[in-house]
């Protein structure tokens, strides 16, 4: 049986398109897996077929229905192992509809739209890639769970993480929302 869906393109023409989506994420301490899931588990609920998976464990885009990418940001960088991602499976990602989502700040008072620019610029570097959809949304922190050179760089006295406590800021209403549209970006609407 063929499990397809139809969408109409910008030309009103009916095409068949796959009906699973991949949702891959890089994390490092696992907030944005979290956040992975939660879009995730909101197009499950929109009726889309959704496969979840770690960008290390893709080893093949076998999905029609478009790419999520998931990734942190420090330092103003993408996480090295989801630029390897994009990378290498370039060919196939020009041919899909793909979102970005990020998690960047660690506190909702932080500066969004420069994390949002963060985004857009690495971005930018790729210019092969074209995001349906592109946000970034706020992450969570705990010192007590970094790895020994991230406490170092936290540690510095003109770090803007020094002294601040564990916290989680995510807004997970506007998480929702984004992955309400992503349907329609994507084209399965």
């Amino acid at each position: 049986m063929d499990r397809r869906i139809q969408s109409r393109d910008s030309r009103d023409r009916v095409r068949p398109v796959a009906d699973k989506v991949l949702v891959a994420y890089a994390t490092r301490y696992g907030s944005t897996r979290e956040v992975a899931e939660a879009v995730a588990a909101r197009l499950r609920e929109s009726g889309v077929g959704v496969d979840v998976k770690p960008v290390k464990a893709v080893r093949d885009l076998g999905v029609g229905g478009g790419v999520v990418l998931a990734t942190p940001f420090y330092l103003g960088s993408m996480l090295k192992e989801a630029t390897q991602f994009l990378e290498r499976n370039r060919a196939a990602l020009e041919r899909l509809p793909v979102a970005v989502l990020a998690c960047g700040p660690v506190s909702a008072e932080g500066d969004m739209a420069g994390a949002r620019q963060q985004l857009d610029d690495a971005l930018a570097k790729l210019e092969w890639l074209k995001p349906v959809a592109a946000t970034m949304f706020v992450g969570k922190y705990d010192p007590a769970h970094l790895r020994i050179a991230d406490r170092l760089i936290a540690g510095l006295p003109a770090s803007p993480l020094r002294g601040l406590g564990p916290h989680d800021d995510r807004d997970w209403e506007s998480v929702r929302a984004w992955a309400d549209d992503l349907p329609a970006a994507i084209g399965l609407a």
